[in-house]
C-alpha cells in the first residue's frame, strides 16, 4: 500500500529530474535545527550539516544548549515530501557519539565530523541528490532511557534537508525579464512606425504576461507555508515586484533607515556566514508560535499574534523565523527592513531609465533625419509628439508598477521601519493610485462623450492621437465597448494587495481571499471577454484559470483539510510543473508572434481588423495626405507641425468645445471644396470636435467600412442612420 501512495510523487519527481541538469558534486545539507515539541531539552541557535556521500562523512557545526542529564537514544524518522521512507532507533553509545553518551547539561559548540557507513549511504535514493528544492526532513526524538523520565521524549529536533539543486535560477529571471521588456519595446517601435494594430496586440500580450509574472510573485509573498519548490519558483519572478538585491544599494538603504530613526535588521549579515545564527524558513503548516514562540514571554506572544509588527521573529534560543514577505526578502538576500525601499527605488529607476531611453531615441531620430540616414517622414508622429508619447509610456510603466508599489506601501504600514519610510509609503501609495484613478476617470469620460456624439466609444478614443498616445495604455488592450474594464483591473490589484499586506499572520484568510478574488477574475474574463479579440481573450482567460488553480493550491498548503503531508508535497510539485509549463508556453507564444510581426513586411496584415472600427480611427496623421491647400493653411494657422496634430485637448471640456467651433468653421470651408465629391444632405448629425479624418461619422453600429462583427464585439442594434429627404 505504501508503494501505491508514493507512486504519483515518484512519477512527478522522476519526470522533473529528467528536465533539470545535475551538478557534479552530490551533497545533502541542512542549515537550521528546529524545535518540534514544547519544553524541549535541546535547542540550537546554529546548525550547519553538510554530508558528502563520496567522502562518507558529515561535517557538523552546531551551537546548542542541553538541559538533559540522562542516557538517551535517538528515534530518527526521515521523510521526503511528507512520505516517510526510513525509521531507525540509534543508541549514541553504540556509535560512539561523543557528548551524547550520556547527555549532560551545558553548551555544545565545537564543530565535529561524523562518519557515515556505506550501509546508511545505500539507503538514500539517488534521486534525493538530483531533484531540485528537495522537500525532505529528519526528525529526531531524544528519548530518555533512565532516570525519572525514562521512556519519555525529553527533546525533539527537526532538520530540513536540501541538496543544493534549485529552480531559483538566474537564467529564468533574466529570460523572463528580457522577453517581457523586449516585447514592450517592440510594441512601442511598431507604433512609431505606424503599425498601430500590430503594436496594440503585442503590447496587450506583453502586459498580460507581465501581470502573470507578478501573480506568481504574489504567491510567494503570502504568509502561507509553502513547499521549497514553490518558494524557489515564485522567487524567480520577484524581479517583477522590484525585489532585486544590489549590495551597494542595500548599504545606502540601511544608512538611510538608521539616519531617519529606524533600526535596521542585520539578519542577512549574521546568516550569510552561518557562524552566528540559523534561520528557519517557514515551510510546513505549523503555527509560527507553536514552533518556537512558545518559549517567549506570554505578553510578547500575544502582542505578536495580534499585529506581527516590526522586523524578524526571534526565538528565545537565538534562531530566527521568516515567513511570507520576510521569507522572500531573506531568500533574495535583502534585509526585511530594506525591502520596501528596494521595491520603490527600483520602480522609479525603471521609470527614469525608460524616460531617458525615449529622449535618447528622439534625439537619435532627429540626428538620423538631419544626416539623411533615414527618410524624413520616418517616426514623424513620434518626433513631433514625443512629449505626449513619453507621458503615455510613463503611465503604462505606472500601471505595471501598480501591484508592487501598492503591496509594499501597505506592508510598510505594518512594519514601521522608520518615520521617514512611513511618510514615503503614504505619499507613493496615494500618488500612484490617484494618478491611475484619475486616468481611468478621464478615459471613461472621453468614451461616454464619444458615445453621446457618435454612438461609438471607439471614435474619439482611437481617432485622436493625443488621447491614444497618452491614455491608450488603459484601454487599448480591451475592445472599445469594454473601455471601463481598467477599473475592475485596478480594483483587483488593490484588494489583492490588502490581503497580502495585512493578512500575513493568517494563511487561511489569505487563501480564501485569493480564491474569491481569482474566481471573480476568471468569471469576469470568461463571461465578459473584454479584451480586443479572440486570441487575446484566450490568452488572458488561460492566465486567470492558472491563477485560480494556484489559489486553490494555497488553501491546500494551509492544511485546513488536515490532509497527509504527502498530499501537500505532491501538490507543491504539481504547482511548479503547471506554472513552469504555462510560463514556457506563454513565453514561446509571445516570442514567436512578436518575431513574426517584426520581420513581416506588413505587420498589421497578420491581425484581423477589430470589429469596433478602431483600425480605421487609429490611422495615423502621417499617413493622411493633405489634399487641399486649405488643409495646409489650417495646419499653419493652428501652429501645428505636419505629421502630428495636436487636435483637441480632451482633458478639458471647455477647451474642447472652443476648439470644436474652430474646426466647424474650418470644416465649412473644406466641405465647400469637397461638395463635388459628396451628395448634399439637409441633415447634420452632432459632430465631435475631434474629426482629424474627414469621414462620415459612423453610428454605434459601425462605420461604413466595417462589414462584419464577432459576437463578442457586436454593437447594440436598433440604431439606423437617418436618410436625406428627397
Amino acid at each position: 500500500m505504501k508503494f501505491s501512495i508514493g507512486t504519483p510523487l515518484l512519477a512527478a519527481v522522476s519526470f522533473a529530474s529528467l528536465i533539470l541538469p545535475a551538478t557534479a558534486e552530490r551533497i545533502l545539507q541542512s542549515t537550521s535545527l528546529n524545535i518540534c515539541q514544547e519544553n524541549s531539552g535541546f535547542t540550537a541557535s546554529l546548525f550547519n550539516v553538510v554530508y558528502n556521500p563520496s567522502e562518507g562523512i558529515a561535517k557538523v557545526n552546531i551551537s546548542a544548549i542541553s538541559t538533559i542529564e540522562a542516557k538517551v537514544n535517538f528515534d530518527i524518522d526521515i521523510s521526503a515530501y511528507g512520505y516517510s521512507f526510513l525509521h531507525k532507533i540509534i543508541d549514541p553509545c553504540e556509535v560512539g557519539l561523543a557528548g551524547f553518551c550520556p547527555m549532560v547539561s551545558g553548551k555544545l559548540g565545537d564543530p565535529f565530523v561524523l562518519p557515515v557507513s556505506s550501509d546508511a549511504t545505500g539507503n538514500i535514493p539517488s534521486i534525493a541528490y538530483d531533484f531540485p528544492d528537495l522537500d525532505a526532513k529528519v526528525k529526531v526524538f531524544i528519548n530518555a532511557t533512565d532516570g525519572d523520565r525514562a521512556g519519555q521524549s525529553v527533546a525533539c529536533v527537526e532538520a530540513l534537508i536540501s541538496n543544493g539543486q534549485t529552480v531559483n535560477l538566474i537564467g529564468v529571471k533574466w529570460a523572463s525579464a528580457v522577453v517581457a521588456g523586449l516585447a514592450l519595446a517592440s510594441s512601442a517601435f511598431l507604433s512609431g512606425l505606424g503599425h498601430t494594430n500590430a503594436a496594440s496586440h503585442v503590447a496587450a500580450n506583453a502586459l498580460s504576461l507581465m501581470s502573470y509574472f507578478q501573480a506568481q510573485a504574489m504567491v510567494g509573498l503570502v504568509g502561507i507555508p509553502l513547499p521549497p519548490v514553490v518558494q524557489s519558483w515564485t522567487q524567480d519572478f520577484q524581479w517583477s515586484m522590484g525585489i532585486i538585491s544590489v549590495g551597494w544599494m542595500q548599504r545606502i538603504f540601511t544608512w538611510y533607515q538608521r539616519s531617519t530613526g529606524g533600526t535596521p535588521s542585520t539578519l542577512i549579515t549574521e546568516a550569510d556566514s552561518l557562524a552566528t545564527v540559523s534561520v528557519q524558513v517557514q515551510k510546513r503548516a505549523i503555527s509560527l508560535f507553536e514552533r518556537g514562540a512558545s518559549m517567549l514571554p506570554r505578553n510578547v506572544v500575544e502582542h505578536g499574534a495580534k499585529i506581527l509588527k516590526r522586523g524578524n521573529v526571534q526565538t528565545s534560543y537565538g534562531s530566527y523565523i521568516v515567513y511570507g514577505i520576510q521569507r522572500v526578502a531573506f531568500r533574495a538576500g535583502i534585509e526585511s527592513t530594506n525591502l520596501f525601499l528596494t521595491g520603490i527605488v527600483f520602480f522609479y529607476i525603471i521609470m527614469a531609465v525608460t524616460a531617458l531611453c525615449v529622449v535618447a531615441f528622439k534625439g537619435g531620430c532627429e540626428l538620423a533625419a538631419r544626416q539623411k540616414w533615414m527618410k524624413g517622414d520616418t517616426f514623424l508622429e513620434f518626433r513631433n509628439g514625443w512629449r505626449t508619447v513619453l507621458k503615455g509610456i510613463l503611465f503604462r510603466m505606472a500601471l505595471v508598477g501598480h501591484p508592487p508599489v501598492t503591496i509594499l506601501c501597505l506592508w510598510e504600514f505594518t512594519q514601521g521601519d522608520s518615520p521617514a519610510l512611513m511618510v514615503t509609503a503614504v505619499f507613493f501609495l496615494i500618488a500612484l493610485n490617484a494618478i491611475l484613478g484619475w486616468a481611468a476617470y478621464k478615459v471613461i469620460r472621453v468614451a461616454r462623450r464619444s458615445v453621446t456624439l457618435h454612438r461609438n466609444p471607439a471614435y474619439i478614443l482611437f481617432s485622436d492621437p493625443q488621447t491614444l498616445n497618452k491614455w491608450g495604455f488603459l484601454y487599448i488592450q480591451f475592445r472599445a465597448s469594454a473601455y471601463y474594464f481598467i477599473v475592475p483591473v485596478l480594483g483587483y490589484t488593490i484588494v489583492k494587495a490588502f490581503f497580502i499586506a495585512f493578512a500575513q499572520n493568517s494563511g487561511i484568510a489569505q487563501a480564501i481571499g485569493f480564491i474569491l478574488i481569482e474566481a471573480a477574475a476568471l468569471i469576469a474574463a470568461a463571461v465578459l471577454r473584454p479584451w480586443m479579440d479572440k486570441k487575446t481573450n484566450s490568452f488572458n482567460i488561460a492566465i486567470c484559470a492558472v491563477n485560480f488553480i494556484n489559489a486553490i493550491f494555497l488553501l491546500i498548503f494551509t492544511s485546513v483539510f488536515d490532509q497527509p503531508a504527502l498530499v501537500t508535497g505532491v501538490v507543491g510539485v504539481v504547482l511548479w510543473i503547471l506554472n513552469a509549463a504555462c510560463t514556457l508556453i506563454l513565453l514561446l507564444m509571445l516570442i514567436i508572434t512578436t518575431g513574426l510581426v517584426i520581420f513581416n513586411g506588413n505587420p498589421d496584415g497578420r491581425y484581423k481588423f477589430m470589429a469596433d472600427d478602431r483600425t480605421s480611427f487609429m490611422k495615423s496623421q502621417s499617413q493622411l495626405a493633405t489634399t487641399t491647400e486649405l488643409d495646409a493653411l489650417a495646419i499653419t494657422a493652428r501652429g501645428e507641425k505636419p505629421g502630428y496634430s495636436s487636435v483637441i485637448d480632451l482633458e478639458d471640456d471647455s477647451s474642447s468645445h472652443n476648439r470644436g467651433s474652430l474646426y466647424r468653421s474650418q470644416g465649412s470651408a473644406i466641405e465647400s471644396t469637397n461638395n463635388s465629391h459628396h451628395a448634399p444632405s439637409h441633415y447634420a448629425p452632432p459632430r465631435s470636435p475631434v474629426d482629424p479624418i474627414n469621414r462620415t461619422a459612423s453610428p454605434y453600429g459601425g462605420s461604413v467600412s466595417s462589414t462584419g462583427r464577432s459576437q463578442n464585439n457586436a454593437s447594440p442594434a436598433g440604431f439606423k442612420p437617418p436618410t436625406s429627404p428627397r
